[in-house]
């Protein structure tokens, strides 16, 4: 099966700071991803820092599954990255923003790349790594979207 991947930009019409303190804080993923419906800070992390975890609560359809998550870069208002480490599940995924000044606000990238994953663990809970690759790219997209509007509507309503 070929490596699941995927990236998608927007032009958030706010400072690269704004937006970086929104989407570096992994307690309201809830927000704006369509699959994790909630994050919070584990192992005594209370923010977002090099090595710190997160667990995600994630739901697609009726099945619902918990992740936990390390923080592997961190550069105020450039990056945010983390990894889906999730043995049971038999999936390792990074994830990663990048946020770039330009005149008007912020180009802010989100990419994903499954680093690891259990042969047919894809096609047994997501219907095949087709199926799973189109499904992360529309939620990438859809997130980068609801991402833009909460830091536009914090800014005023550009």
């Amino acid at each position: 099966m070929a490596k699941l991947s995927g990236t998608a930009n927007v032009l958030i019409h706010a400072p690269a700071r704004e937006v970086y303190q929104t989407l570096s804080d992994v307690t309201r993923m809830g927000e704006w991803s369509p699959e994790c419906y909630r994050c919070r800070w584990i192992k005594g992390a209370d923010g977002p820092a090099l090595g710190a975890w997160f667990r995600g609560s994630n739901r697609r359809g009726a099945f619902k599954w918990s992740t936990s998550c390390r923080v592997t870069e961190v550069e105020a208002d450039r990056v945010f990255a983390f990894e889906v480490v999730q043995p049971i599940l038999g999936v390792q995924t990074r994830w990663r923003y990048h946020l770039n000044a330009v005149e008007g606000g912020t180009q802010l990238s989100e990419s994903f790349e499954v680093l690891w994953l259990f042969p047919g663990i894809t096609r047994f809970l997501f219907g095949g790594g087709t199926a799973r690759q189109a499904e992360l790219e529309k939620n990438v997209r859809q997130t980068l979207q609801r991402i833009k509007a909460v830091v536009e509507a914090a800014q005023g309503g550009v």
